[in-house]
């Protein structure tokens, strides 16, 4: 699996190189920027995890869009190292994405971030509380599916994706307490700018 994921990642991102400098040798476009985001849900044995997830992009070709996100995640998990104990991160951070389009209306994923947490540690049997900061970054990789994706024209459009993370980092807080992917799902809308009424 850890191969699959290494092998997705790699081809993600010589697919985007090159889509990137043949952006470059056309120049850049701003009817190619779009923006939007997406909120993020994730519901495990014991875990919720809900969030914000901003984006700004730019069409390199018609099938491939990258960009910058920020995230605002808020995450709990009820059992984490023992019975009855709980733990609540507050997660913020940002990275870069890549968005590779086989067909028109389905969609392949990477996002290398970086996020800062603050967790709130409850005991059971109300013992001391523990409050930590920590850092971690994550690979998420998945897929997707989109409705009304048509490159260059002016219309909004929705997505939805199932990401994972490929990382092992055991501060991840798309991790569980024994170190497994909790998958990601998002839901999101893309705005295209710049693009005027008369482009089809």
């Amino acid at each position: 699996m850890k191969r699959l994921f290494l092998l997705v990642w790699v081809s993600i991102i010589t697919i985007a190189a090159v889509a990137q400098e043949d952006s470059i040798r056309r120049g850049f476009k701003k009817e190619n920027l779009f923006t939007g985001g997406s909120v993020s849900l994730s519901l495990g044995n014991g875990s919720f995890l809900a969030g914000v997830n901003p984006v700004l992009g730019y069409s390199l070709t018609k099938w491939v869009d990258a960009g910058i996100a920020i995230n605002y995640t808020y995450a709990s998990y009820r059992d984490y190292t023992v019975l009855n104990d709980k733990l609540r991160q507050s997660i913020y951070g940002g990275g870069v994405f890549t968005r590779i389009f086989p067909v028109r209306f389905l969609f392949a994923q990477g996002q290398l971030e970086h996020n800062f947490i603050r967790y709130k540690y409850l005991p059971p049997n109300g013992g001391n509380t523990e409050l930590l900061k920590q850092s971690a970054t994550s690979l998420l990789v998945g897929a997707g599916y989109t409705t009304g994706r048509f490159p260059g024209s002016s219309g909004s459009y929705g997505y939805f994706a199932v990401l994972f993370d490929a990382l092992k980092d055991e501060n991840s807080p798309y991790r569980d307490g024994q170190n497994r992917a909790i998958p990601i799902i998002r839901a999101g809308i893309n705005v295209p700018l710049f693009q005027g009424r008369n482009r089809d």
